[in-house]
């Protein structure tokens, strides 16, 4: 029986084979998640957050769009959709929240909304060394975008990334369907008493705009400035469109006593659900996209007359 010569196998394979046999496992190591702040940097998470916090109703309610409501653990007041996010824990309101309480929950994200919030409480939650990841969507365009970089952040980009490419669609549709329409002006008021509209650069003008509605304040500076009846009755729009508040006086009624306005006498008072229309939510486009049928009726009425 012929022996086959035994092969040594190399000393630095065997050294090599015992540290990896006795050092302990390594757990694998994340790159960091890099999520675009509102200013224009950026914040570098070391995990997906599983406790988060967010310090406006519509930042909850994108949480929810993006698939990470189970990880929220804390609110603030006037957060009440989807239905589930009212059984979550208020922190406060937009504009005052309790940072003792913040920190007892120990966030691992909180997301606050960079127009809406003081800047010197997320400031103090910064020194908390807390990550405060600001948004600010100013534009319907950056609503998915929003619900993509959540999901990104919480791990949940299984539902986020279809919901905001579902949306996006939805976008693209509107855009594609109203090009090239006949421009319907409007004046859209916030409030009555005093008398506050939104400009050319608010979310509420730029969504309209994709519907063909010019605002006839689009060039005023403020975002929501506040005007006048005089001006109002100048600019003479063709329609008026304000937020419908349910169990409220109809917020355009009083025009109705201003026969020589274009829109009195044709009946273009259009109204649009409070809550959709006024946030920076997935549900804007819903709004958006009713506001698109009514400003079509509002060029039916031109060429036909008052229904």
């Amino acid at each position: 029986m012929t022996r086959h010569p035994v092969r040594m196998i190399p000393r630095r394979f065997l050294i090599l084979f015992f540290v990896l046999l006795v050092m302990p496992a390594t757990p694998m190591v994340f790159a960091d998640l890099s999520l675009p702040q509102a200013d224009g940097g950026s914040l570098a998470l070391a995990a997906p957050a599983k406790r988060i916090i967010t310090l406006a109703p519509n930042l909850t309610e994108l949480v929810f769009a993006a698939g990470a409501g189970d990880r929220l653990v804390a609110v603030v007041e006037y957060s009440n959709y989807p239905p589930e996010a009212r059984q979550i824990p208020r922190i406060g309101d937009a504009f005052r929240v309790d940072l003792e309480r913040i920190a007892e929950l120990e966030p691992d994200l909180v997301i606050a909304w960079k127009s809406g919030n003081p800047q010197a409480a997320l400031q103090k939650l910064t020194q908390l060394d807390i990550s405060v990841w600001q948004i600010e969507i100013t534009r319907p365009q950056e609503i998915p975008a929003a619900v993509e970089n959540i999901s990104r952040a919480a791990g949940s980009e299984t539902i986020g990334r279809p919901a905001a490419r579902q949306m996006r669609q939805r976008l693209e549709t509107l855009k594609h369907r109203n090009a090239g329409k006949t421009p319907v002006d409007y004046f859209y008021q916030v409030a009555a008493r005093p008398l506050y509209t939104v400009s050319g650069n608010h979310i509420i003008s730029r969504s309209l705009a994709i519907c063909g509605g010019v605002n006839v304040f689009s060039g005023l500076p403020a975002l929501a400035p506040q005007v006048t009846v005089e001006s109002v009755i100048v600019a003479n729009p063709q329609t008026m469109i304000a937020p419908d508040t349910k169990g409220e006086t109809p917020a355009l009624a009083s025009w109705s006593g201003w026969p020589r306005l274009q829109a009195t006498q044709n009946n273009n008072f259009i109204y649009l659900p409070a809550d959709e229309i006024s946030q920076a939510t997935p549900r804007l486009l819903d709004s958006m996209e009713l506001a698109c049928e009514l400003l079509d009726r509002v060029r039916a009425r031109k060429f036909r007359g008052r229904d």
